[in-house]
């Protein structure tokens, strides 16, 4: 382990990516790997398919609160401890779903498992921004970065193939407990090349809740999951939630602006536009990708006919598309000629769901998932950049967390999109529909990219 006063001469060896890499990676793995899952798990455990849905809106809705949080926890305690809590965490629900007998014991697998792996992308972006620091530099190289978004965004859809697999060969709790052994590898990959945060100081019960702000914390965890959960019940339109939602979320913007040591800094956002832009942006774009992740992968299967592991192989152009264009954009640190990029080609990528039917050359579907991967890459590569430049460096834990946490925002409207449209049934018209929707979004999100002068600085 490198030593707490000193560094190597390649501050990001191999050996200090690694562990943050692979924890990275177990967010959107996991978020997608329980789909091909639930038709086995409703079987094995005696319920409806329906009621297993909720094993994917656990982990999103644990997520989205839980990944900013941890960011803050880092910023307090310090990143090193908060990511092996996290991956500990992993471990635990794991374990727990892979002995599960009931849903709701699967439910607090998948609650324990988004909160661990919340806790990965805000402490590597703090420990990563720390060693660029020591390292005197002003920013990592952008491999790094790079190398970070690969593993915490573009793996999403690996999830479908290898989840398949996995219940395939094993059977439907492998999706569970291959956690173990992931986790394993990272805990001693992240003692033993992660450098050991300083000694905590000395804090009264009353300070760390302060400085925590967990009344701020509490706040925005209740707005969010009464937005989260109207967005999920749609179709079903549960107005007197929404209108929760928006009492709860002024309530804490109000507390937020008193706060001395604020969760959610509503007045640095005031502030920087920039930061603010690039949440809702970011958001907009993960809302596109998820659009095709679910609308498309349940108009395959169910209009066309292929099997889940099938539809999850004609995704994978989404995963090693996005993978090259971050790797390859990344490295020049740039933010508005990528951003523009993404949002120009989720437009076209839109319009091309237009031309999918029953009768369509299957192909076009690789296409498609083709240009979202591209859309996905350019998107990632320039909004992380973004992120690191406009956010306060002593702020970077929860500024890195709520950038994920506006994507899965994103994630959780395109299935709300879905489920709205696939209502009644799978089909052609429902599929343009949803091309017609995701257009409008595409075209807002170019009008909105076009238009943001920060992304000039």
């Amino acid at each position: 382990m490198t030593g707490a006063g000193t560094l190597p001469k390649r501050p990001f060896s191999w050996r200090f990516t690694t562990p943050l890499y692979l924890a990275s990676i177990l967010n959107p793995v996991n978020s997608s790997l329980i789909a091909t899952a639930l038709v086995p798990i409703a079987q094995g455990i005696g319920v409806s398919i329906g009621q297993t849905a909720a094993l994917v809106t656990a982990l999103y809705l644990a997520s989205a609160v839980a990944q900013p949080t941890a960011g803050k926890a880092a910023e307090v305690f310090g990143p090193r401890r908060v990511l092996i809590a996290g991956i500990l965490a992993v471990a635990a629900g794991g374990l727990v779903g892979g002995i599960a007998q009931d849903l709701l014991t699967l439910l607090i697998s998948r609650v324990l498992i988004g909160l661990g792996t919340s806790c990965a992308y805000p402490t590597a972006m703090v420990l990563i921004r720390e060693r660029a620091r020591d390292a005197g530099l002003d920013q990592p190289p952008g491999a790094v970065l790079g190398g970070l978004q690969i593993a915490g965004v573009a793996t999403a859809s690996l999830g479908l193939p290898v989840g398949g697999l996995l219940v395939s060969v094993w059977g439907w709790r492998a999706v569970f407990l291959v956690n173990l052994p992931v986790a394993l590898v990272t805990l001693v990959a992240a003692l033993a090349w992660v450098k050991a945060d300083g000694p905590l100081a000395r804090r009264g019960l009353r300070e760390i809740v302060a400085r925590l702000d967990v009344a701020g914390i509490l706040g925005f965890a209740a707005a969010m999951l009464a937005l989260l959960v109207f967005l999920f019940e749609l179709p079903t339109a549960h107005w007197w939630i929404l209108a929760l939602s928006v009492v709860l979320w002024i309530a804490e913007i109000l507390w937020e602006l008193r706060a001395a040591s604020p969760f959610i800094d509503v007045r640095l956002l005031a502030q920087r536009p920039a930061l603010t832009n690039t949440y809702v942006l970011f958001g907009l774009v993960m809302l596109c990708q998820y659009v095709v992740l679910y609308g498309v992968t349940q108009w395959i299967e169910a209009v066309r006919g292929y099997s889940e592991s099938a539809s999850g192989l004609l995704l994978l152009p989404m995963t090693l598309v996005s993978g090259v264009v971050i790797a390859v954009i990344s490295r020049r640190n740039l933010v508005r000629g990528p951003v523009i990029a993404a949002a120009v080609i989720a437009l076209a990528g839109s319009a091309g769901v237009l031309l999918l039917d029953s009768d369509a050359w299957i192909g076009l579907v690789a296409i498609i998932t083709f240009l979202f991967g591209a859309s996905t890459g350019f998107a990632v590569a320039g909004y992380q950049t973004a992120l690191y430049t406009h956010a306060p460096p002593e702020q970077l834990g929860t500024a890195s967390g709520l950038l994920r946490t506006f994507g899965y925002v994103g994630s959780i409207a395109s299935s709300a999109i879905t489920g709205m449209v696939f209502h009644e049934r799978v089909s052609d018209g429902g599929l343009h529909l949803i091309a017609w929707i995701m257009i409008g979004v595409s075209l807002v999100l170019t009008v909105l990219t076009l238009a943001d002068r920060s992304l000039r600085s």
